[in-house]
């Protein structure tokens, strides 16, 4: 029966010889290294670079899913306010008319240009109509606004106690927007229970289209 024939490895020497190719290396030059510390050179360079680029690629990665989970909560958030809408339409539909029907009879409060000296009239009458002897009567200058304009109005008048007080509850109850500021009260010399009233009244009114169209383009000149 022929024998197997027995394989001698001399590890020895080959452990010797495999440590005599990393004895004496030149760093600065590694083209000239043998052949295994060169290849292994070469995959460790390789390795560090592939590494690098993974993990600057996960940091993108990672700041790009930050940003996304961030948009996220924020379109989650934004849905649920649109849901919450979508089911309260009707009632904010409801609710929008009730304010524009509001605004609608404010305007109606407030008297157009034409309207204005029936107005003055009108407060004229409710001081004369309490007994009341006007002293001042006299209109000033009209302040635009942007949607309505303001006219101040100097009234001084002369009467008891009782009639002033009952010609303010007259100018409060008028149709449209009046009202008394800068009120003062002084006694008048010599007549007792007489009083005279120094006030501003302030009446409003809306403006036509032409005048908002202006006021809109004064506006717009400004900015």
């Amino acid at each position: 029966m022929a024998k197997s024939p027995s394989i001698n490895v001399d590890f020895k020497g080959v452990q010797e010889k495999l440590k005599s190719q990393f004895t004496g290396l030149d760093p600065n030059d590694p083209s000239q290294w043998p052949g295994l510390p060169r290849n292994l050179l070469f995959v460790a360079v390789c390795a560090a670079v592939i590494a690098g680029l993974w993990f600057a690629w996960l940091k993108d990665s990672d700041e790009e899913l930050i940003a996304e989970k961030a948009r996220e909560q924020q379109l989650r958030e934004d849905y649920r306010k649109k849901a919450v809408q979508a089911v309260n339409l009707d009632a904010l539909r409801k609710q929008l008319e009730q304010v524009q029907q509001y605004v609608t009879q404010l305007e109606k409060q407030l008297p157009s240009k034409a309207e204005m000296d029936a107005l003055l009239s009108d407060i004229n009458q409710a001081g004369l109509g309490r007994s009341l002897q006007f002293e001042l009567f006299r209109p000033g200058a009209v302040s635009v606004k942007e949607y309505y304009a303001e006219l101040p109005i100097s009234v001084r008048v002369t009467g008891t106690y009782h009639d002033i007080g009952l010609f303010a509850a007259d100018i409060a109850n008028l149709s449209r927007i009046v009202t008394l500021n800068n009120l003062t009260l002084t006694p008048v010399a010599n007549r007792e229970g007489v009083l005279t009233m120094d006030c501003i009244a302030k009446t409003f009114r809306y403006l036509d289209q032409d005048e908002i169209a202006l006021q809109q383009k004064a506006q717009g000149a400004k900015k």
